[in-house]
């Protein structure tokens, strides 16, 4: 057996816990509300929504229509930045949405205000507006 050997395996056994702890570390990071960016080019931009129950999307808007596929299903409140009920969707898994661009100047939160994660898959098209 050569000398080695042992320092070897204390080495590796130290890159596999070091690998092991950051992928724990980075699962536990992502526990909360967020979207993940999926594919994107010139035509159109995909991402997966998670709304966690009580952890709204921050403020934003959509300038261009989306087809929406619902991965959950789910209650999910649209309140814009004084916090009023805009409009509640009641998603179904395994179906198809179209939301179109939001109104001008106007900005909404997403929230959940059920016990289980909502999860969606949104595809937002890019040139759905008039070019000027």
């Amino acid at each position: 057996m050569s000398v080695h050997s042992p320092v070897r395996a204390v080495l590796l056994a130290s890159v596999l816990s070091f690998a092991a702890g950051a992928g724990v570390m980075r699962a536990q990071q992502q526990t909360g509300t967020r979207r993940e960016s999926q594919f994107e080019n010139e035509e159109l931009k995909v991402w997966k929504s998670i709304i966690m129950p009580n952890q709204p999307l921050t403020q934003h808007r959509h300038d261009h229509g989306r087809a929406l596929v619902a991965l959950t299903d789910g209650t999910l409140d649209v309140v814009n930045p004084e916090g009023k009920v805009i409009n509640t969707y009641e998603w179904q898994k395994g179906r198809a949405y179209w939301l179109g661009a939001d109104p001008k100047g106007e900005t909404h939160a997403d929230v959940n205000n059920t016990k289980q994660p909502i999860e969606v898959i949104v595809v937002e098209l890019k040139k759905d507006q008039p070019q000027p």
